[in-house]
């Protein structure tokens, strides 16, 4: 039996894709494996969302070239420079593209260097495969769509993965219940933008009614959504977000910027965001708001950025992330006037990211003395309990380090009395 391992970088969403890989891989015979050194083949699922994160993929080609390895390069990064990845690197095995990768099994068999891109990818969900998941435990990640049909002024995903296109919802039901027969706890829906989920299939937004049905699932703990678009934060999505019991009171809506001409520049939804995040306050009590920002962005003055500040100031996001631009060839942005200097954007994403972290240090010692559910991860070296709150989405959000003599396992739900915290993560007991 032929053992093949794969490395996977990037999002949520490509890991689900490096998943279905292996699934394919499986379903073909072949023995996986996630140790590079057990085997001479080597598949990389790159990412290409930002240069830092084009470097670290192109790193790990090279590594794995310098051990001699069979590389195959899949994902972002080989569907937006495939001539250009094998020029540099001719040792590379094969290239293949985001929609291409259905055709691994094919392209292994071959001797031969092989470019498997398709120009202009349409990514449709491979729903006959059955995903080998990398990540067993208290989550684990359902793409409910692929691809976009906005063209944000600094993002190269449209270029990369096609317009959009989603999945059926008794598909992803039947997904997430055999996710939860292995024991996942928490399922979280990730697309480009969850928030349009449906409207290609079904003529209009059906996010609401999906949560309907994966809240009728037995033992599925939680449902996260993450990527939510802010032209489609509608009130019968909100509503349905408060009412369902297994849906967590966590909006995640990444904004980009606050100042309408910004807004408009970037290619975004250019309206006052203030009444949407109070609205989404009012309709979901106690939810918790996580947003992102670009700094840097061509065009963006001080007068732009001071308004941000005081948006941040003003609506004390729960979590927030700030990205300084990066320059991506084939967007919008690439060629626009009004270049902002990388020392002038990094000051400013210090300056932000120390604006939340006193909104965070508040907001996070108003938790302690309050018991709150808390979804258990894993053990650190300690012994302590590692668990997430339902406003911590993970690996980007705070996490609750928990003593405890009580048996517990990752997946459990356990009600947790808050004790401390720090600016960003909290400490409990059980």
């Amino acid at each position: 039996m032929k053992k093949i391992a794969l490395v996977s970088h990037g999002c949520a969403k490509n890991l689900v894709d490096s998943e279905l890989i292996l699934g394919l891989l499986a379903e073909n015979g072949y023995e996986i494996t996630l140790n590079e050194d057990e085997t001479d083949t080597v598949i990389v699922n790159t990412c290409s969302f930002i240069c830092d994160a084009e470097r670290e993929s192109i790193r790990s080609i090279l590594e794995l070239v310098d051990k001699g390895k069979k590389v195959i390069v899949t994902g972002c990064l080989s569907q937006k420079h495939p001539e250009e990845l094998k020029k540099e690197i001719p040792e590379i095995a094969a290239v293949i593209g985001t929609t291409d990768f259905t055709k691994i099994v094919d392209i292994l068999k071959q001797d031969k260097y092989i470019c498997e891109v398709n120009k202009n990818p349409e990514y449709i969900y491979p729903e006959n495969i059955e995903r080998q998941q990398i990540t067993m435990g208290a989550s684990s990640y359902i793409k409910i769509a692929d691809g976009c049909n906005y063209r944000c002024g600094y993002c190269v995903i449209p270029y990369l993965r096609g317009n959009y296109h989603s999945r059926k919802i008794e598909n992803i039901v039947q997904e997430a219940e055999k996710m939860v027969k292995r024991g996942v706890t928490e399922i979280i829906l990730v697309a480009q933008d969850t928030t349009g989920y449906g409207i290609d299939i079904y003529k209009k937004p059906m996010l609401a009614q999906l949560l309907e049905e994966l809240n009728k699932i037995d033992d599925l703990g939680w449902i996260r959504v993450m990527y939510a678009y802010p032209a489609q934060m509608n009130d019968e999505l909100l509503d349905t977000i408060a009412r369902l019991d297994k849906v967590v009171k966590y909006v995640d809506i990444p904004l980009q910027h606050s100042h309408p001409e910004m807004l408009k520049m970037m290619n975004r939804p250019a309206f006052d965001y203030r009444p949407m995040i109070e609205n989404i306050r009012k309709r979901i009590p106690g939810v918790g708001i996580r947003t992102a920002f670009i700094v840097g962005y061509p065009g963006e003055t001080e007068e732009h950025f001071n308004h941000l500040c005081r948006f941040v100031k003003d609506m004390k996001f729960d979590r927030l992330g700030v990205f300084t631009y990066s320059r991506e060839k084939g967007t919008p942005s690439y060629n626009m006037q009004g270049r902002v200097s990388s020392k002038i954007a990094k000051a400013r994403y210090k300056k932000l990211m120390e604006i939340q972290q006193e909104i965070s240090v508040k907001r996070n010692k108003s938790f302690i003395g309050k018991t709150l559910p808390c979804i258990i991860e894993c053990f650190s070296d300690n012994g302590e309990a590692v668990a997430r709150t339902q406003y911590d989405a993970p690996e980007i959000d705070g996490v609750v380090s928990i003593k405890t003599d009580k048996h517990i396992v990752p997946g459990d739900i356990e009600m947790v009395k808050i004790t401390g915290s720090t600016e960003y993560d909290l400490t409990g007991e059980i």
